[in-house]
């Protein structure tokens, strides 16, 4: 009778200490759950197209962004758009320009900015997977048509893949700024192009401190750092 309920409390203690276990491992993975980082970027400049000739400069650029935007360490939800800027004579405003997309023009009269000495224009349209964009400059009484080319050749690593790089080689900055409900920051991630494409990173905590990487956008490797 003995060897029977010591083999029965053997048995509870056995499936008690399982359980607990499996309880625990639980618990571990969700405090330590997979964090998606890239949910958190809430600027993703992710094409540039130019275009020149001697008179006039375009650059234009196709935008992910959050609405209000603001460098507050708290991503919102974000959508497409389109940013265009124009170096231009002053002397011939005011200045149009119109983009064609899958047959459908849209664009309208630039504004202009006075410290920048440049003119611009904004509006909601996804460019981001294209190679050029055809547009049509209007001032004065003249149209001049341009023809926009993307400074990207296929050759780049993927924003998403560039991050996680960063985070393989910054773990200790993410995890700094990550707790159980997940990253307490936003994160700016901005294709520029100086004879070659690069990506900006910066990544932002909610007291404004900023932590900015230069990458190379076809290899990876990350050029310089600055914490401000």
């Amino acid at each position: 009778m003995r060897s029977y309920f010591y083999q029965k409390r053997k048995t509870v203690t056995v499936v008690f200490f399982s359980l607990l276990l499996f309880l625990c491992s639980t618990l571990l993975c969700a405090c330590h759950k997979k964090v998606d980082y890239f949910s958190y970027v809430s600027e993703l400049r992710n094409n540039i197209f130019l275009a020149e000739t001697e008179v006039f400069s375009l650059r234009i650029y196709s935008v992910q962004k959050e609405s209000p935007y603001i460098a507050d360490g708290i991503p919102q939800e974000s959508s497409a758009r389109t940013e265009i800027y124009l170096l231009a004579p002053t002397e011939n405003e005011p200045y149009s320009l119109f983009v064609t997309v899958n047959g459908k023009e849209q664009g309208g009269e630039l504004s202009y900015d006075n410290v920048k000495s440049e003119y611009y224009l904004f509006f909601s349209l996804d460019v981001s997977e294209l190679q050029s964009l055809s547009c049509r400059l209007e001032y004065a009484t003249e149209s001049v048509s341009l023809e926009a080319q993307s400074v990207l050749c296929g050759e780049e690593i993927s924003p998403k893949t560039l991050l996680q790089t960063l985070y393989n080689e910054n773990t200790e900055l993410f995890s700094s700024m990550t707790d159980k409900y997940g990253f307490t920051g936003e994160i700016y991630f901005r294709l520029i192009y100086e004879g070659a494409p690069y990506y900006y990173v910066g990544i932002i905590d909610r007291n404004g401190e900023i932590h900015a990487f230069l990458v190379n956008a076809k290899t990876g490797k990350t050029l310089a750092r600055r914490n401000s």
